[in-house]
């Protein structure tokens, strides 16, 4: 009895802490500093620099997705131990999924987008140069 009441009151510790995290997980990507940086952006490093930020965000994500994911197994696989919270937890851990997954997939296009905008700065970059080059020239 006591075991379970261990495993009960861990798992809700956990539970707990992974909902208190949701409400910060998608905070960083949405700052004023990242959107500010994100538009200034103009030379290829600066737009890989954003691109970066961006995918580590969604590592992390992905990461906190597969704890909820975990946790929404353990809540059906073990739904006796959690008594009438059961379908709750359940219902709770499946949308903490959900907000990750649709998080994690707006960090990944903010990352190609920001990829993409890099190879174009490079190439406006090495076309301007030739431009420069060939106005010398004459």
């Amino acid at each position: 009895m006591k075991t379970k009441n261990i495993f009960a009151t861990l798992s809700m510790i956990g539970f707990l802490a992974a909902a208190s995290s949701v409400a910060t997980a998608t905070e960083p990507v949405n700052t004023p500093e990242i959107r500010a940086a994100a538009q200034k952006a103009i030379t290829r490093d600066e737009h890989e620099a954003v691109a970066r930020f961006y995918e580590n965000a969604a590592a992390q994500l992905q990461v906190k997705m597969k704890e909820q994911q975990e946790l929404l197994e353990q809540y059906e696989n073990k739904s006796y131990l959690y008594g009438r919270r059961a379908q709750d937890l359940q219902s709770h851990a499946h949308a903490q999924v959900r907000v990750y997954a649709q998080a994690v997939e707006i960090n990944i296009k903010e990352a190609r987008l920001h990829h993409q905008m890099a190879l174009k700065a490079d190439e406006n970059h090495a076309a301007s140069s030739q431009q420069k080059l060939s106005a010398v020239s004459r």
